[in-house]
């Protein structure tokens, strides 16, 4: 049978005798505490099952709704591929090159600057400083906007040399290039979607990320019929679908934060400025860890390339990769909860 300490204080004390005896009965509301407030050594198979149970409802309750909205995320990524394949094999393997290369890197490399935030902000809400997650992720955001500027937004503008130089058709690298300069904007959004995510996560606030993402996935299905399908805008008019489903999703996520979550938004703050260095440094580090393990799907794209037939190898693998990244995606979310 398992025993809920009375006396410990993350209870609230003050359980009755009625109380006590009903949780016996039903055991599977009870946890084990000690007198630290962490879990008691398990004694029994019964205990097992209820700690199982009682860590598992805690993780996904975080995991769900962080994978959903991930999942949504990577959704707008996978429709616009699904939607220019229609338009043709050209655009359909050089969207795919500008998303999976150009765009991934960047992705990538915003993501992992992002992950110090998630470190700092956890650090502060668990010891309380609910007011310093505002101020870091106002540092953040000139961190990784800095980055967008200076060292993200050249591979965008340059990417037809770029991809010419890494041995792709001039075809597919010249259109490929003009898409990927669409899509700047895209880039400049993650600096706020990323840091924003962040934010939220660290208190657990979840449950309006998975809204945001499902949302902004059919908004995104809507505007990719109308530009594409309705207006015959062809890949620029997936680049604009793009370009407004991605700011949607920072702007929503940034006025939730404005304007219902006063304990840890304050306004705008100049301690975002100090111990800027220290901050970048960590961001960077951050960075490599994680790009190391997604920038391996651009020497899969890059040397697809070099087929004899690259529109159709390039495509085909496109949409193999699409499917693969959902499986990441979800498991990037759970990442995230455990953390």
């Amino acid at each position: 049978m398992v025993v809920l300490d009375m006396d410990n204080p993350m209870l609230g004390g003050g359980v009755t005798s009625k109380e006590h005896s009903e949780l016996h009965e039903a055991p599977s509301a009870a946890l084990v505490y000690d007198k630290g407030g962490d879990y008691s050594l398990v004694k029994s198979i019964e205990e097992a099952k209820i700690l199982v149970h009682v860590e598992s409802w805690k993780l996904w309750s975080i995991a769900g709704p962080i994978a959903f909205n991930i999942l949504c995320n990577y959704g707008i990524n996978s429709f616009t591929n699904i939607f220019v394949g229609h338009i043709g094999d050209l655009e359909l393997s050089a969207v795919a090159i500008s998303l999976s290369v150009i765009q991934n890197f960047a992705f990538g490399f915003l993501l992992g600057m992002a992950s110090a935030l998630e470190t700092l902000c956890g650090q502060a809400f668990g010891a309380g400083q609910i007011d310093m997650l505002g101020v870091y992720m106002q540092r953040s955001w000139i961190i990784l906007t800095g980055a967008c500027i200076l060292c993200l937004s050249p591979l965008y503008i340059f990417a037809t040399p770029i991809l010419k130089l890494l041995g792709q058709r001039d075809d597919i690298a010249d259109l490929a290039g003009t898409f990927s300069i669409q899509i700047l904007p895209q880039m400049v959004s993650l600096a706020f979607n990323f840091t924003t995510q962040k934010f939220l996560q660290a208190q657990s606030k979840v449950a309006v990320l998975a809204w945001v993402g499902f949302v902004a996935l059919f908004v995104h299905i809507g505007l990719l019929l109308l530009f594409i399908k309705a207006f015959d805008w062809g890949t620029t008019g997936a680049a604009a679908a793009y370009d407004l489903s991605a700011w949607g999703i920072s702007l929503a996520q940034m006025i939730y934060i404005f304007g219902w979550c006063r304990d840890g938004w304050r306004g705008l703050s100049w301690l975002a400025f100090k111990d800027i260095l220290p901050f970048l440094r960590l961001s960077i580090a951050s960075a490599v860890m994680l790009c190391l393990e997604i920038w391996y799907f651009m020497s899969i794209i890059v040397l697809t390339g070099h087929l004899e037939d690259p529109v159709l190898a390039v495509g085909s693998l496109s949409i193999c990769m699409n499917i693969n990244g959902w499986e990441g995606m979800l498991f990037i979310g759970i990442n995230a909860a455990v953390r």
